[in-house]
């Protein structure tokens, strides 16, 4: 399995660090069988490009997981938008993209269109992708500016925040129903559910490190910002229909060595890390929690 695909990610170029998250390539090898995946919500719209097909496809935020099957030989190109962007890429709202799966004429026209017979002309991969960026960019610029308050809570909601919801809408001066519409209106869910996805996807970051081998499940759950194992459990049956025990056992099938995620987990994780580090060194010595145990990363439930 692991010698059958490979998927990477690089940053975007820096005019575009505040509207796209990462650029990916996923390759599936010819001699092998066909390469399938589940992709788990993280929060963001994605557009992505097969070369050599023109078929440009747009992802819009997903709430719940989904299966997919690469065929023998395939290569995808992707872009992955930053939390909140899309309504501004696509000119659409939360509500009609949310777990949306189109091609790009639906919501663009002609310009998409005209974007894919570019990008058959791309001699390569990474030429492609310039290409995804280039368009993006071109579209925020002429786009409606964000919202600066659904923004601000975005950042205060990261899983490495002790914010509450209820808190920030207050220290916002923002009533819960107002800011659960706005929050509709970017990203067709409610932002206790951007929450939960946040949180998630910081758990996916720690586990995804090479250092994560050495600690418990119950560890790294604390570290993302669970209160305790069970609550982990119980969000991550939510998000991806499978135990922890079930999900980690796949994405080690799945993914293995032949996927490097550092692009989008990295931030991610150093935060996070950071945060524990500065919890850690303030707490007293006898209230502090015990460091994660050794021994191997247990999928045990």
């Amino acid at each position: 399995m692991f010698g059958s695909q490979r998927y990477s990610e690089r940053p975007p170029r820096p005019e575009l660090g505040n509207l796209v998250s990462c650029v990916w390539t996923l390759q599936a090898s010819s001699d092998g069988p066909a390469y399938e995946h589940r992709t788990v919500p993280n929060g963001c719209a994605e557009i992505a490009y097969i070369p050599d097909t023109g078929q440009v496809r747009v992802a819009g935020p997903r709430r719940e997981s989904t299966l997919e099957r690469l065929a023998p030989g395939r290569t995808v190109v992707g872009v992955r938008l930053q939390p909140g962007v899309a309504p501004r890429i696509f000119a659409a709202t939360g509500a009609e993209l949310v777990d949306l799966d189109v091609d790009a004429d639906v919501l663009w026209g002609r310009p998409a269109v005209t974007l894919a017979e570019r990008l058959l002309e791309a001699p390569a991969a990474e030429d492609a992708a310039g290409l995804l960026e280039d368009e993006i960019l071109a579209r925020c610029s002429a786009a409606h500016d964000p919202d600066l308050l659904v923004a601000e809570v975005l950042r205060r909601i990261q899983p490495w925040q002790p914010m509450h919801l209820a808190d920030t809408a207050s220290e916002l001066f923002i009533s819960p129903r107002q800011l659960r519409r706005r929050f509709l209106s970017t990203f067709g869910f409610g932002p206790k559910t951007m929450q939960r996805i946040l949180r998630f996807q910081g758990f996916l970051a720690l586990a995804n490190a090479s250092h994560a081998a050495g600690h418990t499940i119950g560890g790294l759950a604390t570290a993302a910002g669970y209160s305790d194992q069970a609550h982990m459990s119980h969000e991550c049956s939510r998000l991806t229909g499978l135990t922890p025990k079930a999900f980690l056992t796949e994405l080690q099938r799945s993914c293995g060595p032949n996927h490097d995620h550092a692009a989008s987990f990295a931030p991610l994780r150093r935060a996070l890390l950071q945060t524990a580090r500065r919890e850690r060194d303030v707490m007293p010595a006898r209230t502090r929690t015990p460091r994660l145990k050794r021994g191997g990363l247990s999928p045990s439930v």
